[in-house]
């Protein structure tokens, strides 16, 4: 089953289990968010009028990144005249967690943040150890470079 939904002006075909970038939207990672289903295909295909009633798709938020630079160059030939302008649009990761109908409600809850885990603690020999290495690997001197003699200049 999949369904066409709609977001930041844009429309994607999506499935469970998909990962998308969509349009920068205002919700932090971990969040359950819910699109507006145009289209749900599959066994049976339902298209809605200007969307399917009861139907909707849930997604949780993965992150928000940066998407690839963009440069805008413009020139005006024969005017020495030229602009070089960059852009990085934001966009929201999201996972596709499941396609409802029905009227039904997103089952799954946001998944907790991982904890950090505590660094483990060097012990004090390896501490030892490391610094020993570090004072043998001094860095040597190098010699100076030859004074340009005589040869064939280039």
């Amino acid at each position: 089953m999949f369904a066409v939904i709609k977001t930041g002006g844009k429309q994607y075909r999506v499935a469970a289990d998909d990962v998308i970038e969509v349009e920068k939207l205002a919700v932090k990672a971990g969040e359950i968010v819910t699109f507006p289903v145009l289209m749900l295909g599959g066994d049976k295909t339902v298209i809605g009028a200007p969307v399917v009633a009861g139907a909707a798709v849930a997604a949780e938020v993965v992150e928000e990144i940066r998407g690839a630079k963009v440069i805008a160059f413009k020139k005006r030939r024969r005017k020495n005249s030229k602009r070089k302008r960059g852009h990085r649009q934001m966009l929201t990761v999201v996972r596709i967690t499941e396609i409802l109908t029905d009227g039904k409600q997103p089952s799954k809850k946001a998944r907790p943040k991982p904890e950090a885990k505590p660094k483990a603690e060097e012990k004090p020999a390896a501490a030892e150890e490391k610094a020993e290495k570090s004072r043998a690997k001094a860095p040597v001197p190098k010699a100076a470079k030859p004074a340009m003699g005589k040869g064939k200049k280039k």
